[in-house]
């Protein structure tokens, strides 16, 4: 069992289990949301999630890319964001990593690891060597799966390498449907 919360402590929750994925992401909504570079989201099954203290305040969001509903839930008293539930995937919940007690209990690596939205990378950003890195998001809007790339080394963002992951993601994207 693993627990987090928020600043001023009305609001705690535990997890049970590993995450089903870790998510770096790097779209505007979670630059915004976190006030940083991107957000690390550990998702989970609903089902492993707990609230063990207060109840959380809801801002509802409706994400640019899917059009879809995700639901933010925070601290009425402190602010702190403590997770994100969603419309288009209603069996997860996606936890802000940075809540946790322990913040680094979960492992990172290319099996469970994925990178959002390089086209929103803030420049300067570094990109580890071996993990997969999506243009957008992993499900495009229509719910087809998008192409990753891999970097061989450590790769740093920029305009050049966003409009590179622009041509990947178009020419091997295209293809699916």
């Amino acid at each position: 069992m693993h627990e987090g919360g928020c600043l001023c402590g009305g609001i705690r929750y535990c997890v049970s289990g590993e995450p089903n994925h870790v998510i770096l992401c790097h779209c505007r909504f979670c630059q915004r949301a976190t006030g940083g570079a991107y957000m690390v989201e550990t998702l989970f099954d609903k089902d492993a999630f707990t609230l063990s203290k207060g109840e959380p305040a809801v801002y509802r969001h409706v994400s640019e890319g899917s059009g879809k509903e995700v639901l933010v839930h925070f601290c009425p008293n402190c602010g702190t964001k403590t997770h994100l539930t969603f419309e288009r995937f209603p069996t997860s919940v996606g936890i802000y990593s940075g809540t946790f007690d322990a913040p680094d209990w979960f492992d990172r690596n290319p099996a469970n690891t994925q990178y959002f939205f390089l086209e929103a990378a803030q420049n300067g950003t570094v990109l580890p060597a071996g993990y997969e890195v999506f243009h957008r998001h992993y499900w495009a809007g229509d719910g087809v799966p998008s192409t990753a790339q891999i970097f061989d080394s450590p790769t740093e963002v920029s305009d050049t390498l966003k409009r590179q992951s622009a041509i990947f993601a178009q020419k091997h994207d295209s293809t699916k449907s």
